[in-house]
């Protein structure tokens, strides 16, 4: 008699432990991220915590900026917990993980379960994601508006229930999605495909067009501030749809793109590592690019493919906008993965052992994908040379009980940010008591000072970040 493998508890419980794993890998990494690796923050998230402390609740002209709604969510995290590395990250945070759960729900609506746990293990483990989540910019928003956009379209078309919930939220959403630069290009995919595919098109003339009408409605209230900041500043228009203002060199854009994605031979290390994504997952995303053009009759093909070329023209003139191809890659690689396994139990539809064994090398390609990903992330983000040297560790070494810090004249804008959510704190670029801490770039001898100690980082080059001066005995 042989053995019943569906009356095995592992078996039964097979998909909860898979989304139990995916939920212990997203809290893991993302703390490890948050608080770990890189350890600091960059020059770009410093541009945006001065740009999301601008913001005025009171002032309209404040609010029409690019990417709005995760800079009033960053002014509310510096608001309730200050000026910190922890503080500047942790919208991103947040953003990350309802992106990976919503990329869980999303993927389990366009493919099988176990297709959809292995693809969302493998994307949330990507060093590309990981290194947006813990990245304190609007970055991760190219992630989170394409996934939500997809997720509640996909709720709505299926006409789960609550249908006028999704249908409100879809409308918010896609009215936010349009102040981040390129997020436009997702929603173009999705009209077309609803334009294109005749079964989309039956879906939309059933829905009601009142409740539709009402979502337009609660959606375009929304988009009033960016329609304000255009009229405002016309140029504001250009970088919504990923339009340079001057003309790009392709050809010095075609090595760069190259190295983005296919430098498997020359991996680099600047702020982004490159490639972004490895060869094992590069290969089956193109096997996933190839299988979805045989087969343009379903509704998931007409969506990514049309998105795919909405995207190709701006990432040829934008190569550093990658995080835009991340969630169509993703799409891809489950789609390879599917093919991969459908074409295996093909082979052997009756004999339950050959199924099982094609799950090893299967198992294998997926956990090399995981771990070496994270190995990379992890190695490269914490201890290359290149790459850290773009994050700084300031925040986190300023000494405490600091009252008068002494900073040069560009770190004025990050530094007033500082002392606005830290009341104890005065800045300025000239010493105003007895005792200061001046930066890095603002020591100096200072007439009547003498430096009582120095606070250094564990880098090799610049390492002593701040001094601390007494005024001298008279």
């Amino acid at each position: 008699m042989g053995i019943d493998v569906t009356s095995f508890y592992m078996y039964r419980w097979r998909y909860k432990i898979g989304y139990a794993i995916i939920g212990l890998f997203l809290v893991g990494m993302l703390l490890f991220a948050g608080l770990y690796a890189p350890g600091g923050i960059s020059h770009n998230e410093v541009n945006t915590v001065i740009k999301s402390a601008n913001i005025s609740l009171g002032n309209i002209d404040s609010y029409a900026v690019t990417n709005l709604p995760f800079h009033l969510l960053q002014r509310a995290s510096l608001h309730l917990f200050g000026v910190s590395d922890f503080s500047i990250k942790l919208p991103s945070l947040l953003l990350a993980a309802l992106s990976a759960i919503a990329l869980v729900f999303l993927l389990k609506r366009w493919f099988k379960r176990n297709i959809a746990i292995l693809g969302s293990i493998i994307a949330v483990t990507t060093g590309q994601f990981l290194f947006i989540a813990q990245s304190g910019t609007a970055d991760i928003l190219y992630i989170f508006w394409p996934v939500c956009l997809l997720l509640l379209g996909t709720l709505i078309a299926r006409r789960e229930q609550p249908r006028t919930l999704w249908k409100t939220l879809f409308f918010i959403t896609l009215s936010l999605s349009l102040y981040t630069p390129l997020s436009i290009y997702a929603i173009i995919a999705l009209a077309a495909a609803v334009m294109l595919h005749p079964h989309l098109r039956f879906i939309i003339r059933q829905l009601s067009r009142l409740r539709l009408l009402a979502g337009f409605i609660i959606g375009a209230l929304a988009l009033i501030p960016l329609i304000y900041g255009i009229i405002k500043s016309p140029e504001t228009a250009l970088t919504i749809l990923g339009i340079p203002a001057h003309w790009p060199n392709l050809a010095a854009n075609m090595p760069v793109l190259w190295q983005q994605y296919l430098g498997f031979t020359t991996p680099s290390t600047t702020l982004l590592m490159t490639p972004v994504f490895g060869l094992g997952s590069m290969l089956i995303i193109a096997f996933g690019l190839y299988r979805l053009i045989k087969t343009l009759a379903s509704t998931q093909s007409h969506v990514i493919l049309i998105w795919l070329i909405c995207l190709i023209p701006i990432v040829i003139t934008n190569p550093l906008f990658t995080s835009v191809t991340f969630l169509p890659f993703v799409l891809l690689l489950c789609t390879g993965l599917d093919r991969l396994l459908s074409n295996w139990y093909s082979i052997f539809p009756r004999n339950p052992y050959a199924r099982f064994v094609g799950l090893i090398p299967l198992a294998i390609l997926v956990g090399a994908l995981v771990f070496s990903g994270l190995e990379r992330y992890s190695y490269g983000y914490h201890y290359d040379p290149y790459t850290v040297a773009n994050f700084t560790r300031d925040l986190s070494l300023m000494p405490k009980g600091t009252a008068n810090l002494v900073v040069a004249p560009g770190q004025l804008p990050f530094y007033n940010v500082v002392a606005k959510y830290n009341k104890n704190v005065q800045v300025g670029v000239a010493p105003t008591s007895n005792t200061f801490v001046a930066t890095h770039e603002a020591k100096g001898d200072y007439v009547g000072y003498t430096i009582q100690r120095i606070v250094t980082s564990d880098t090799t080059n610049n390492a002593d970040r701040f001094y601390l001066y007494k005024k001298t005995a008279q």
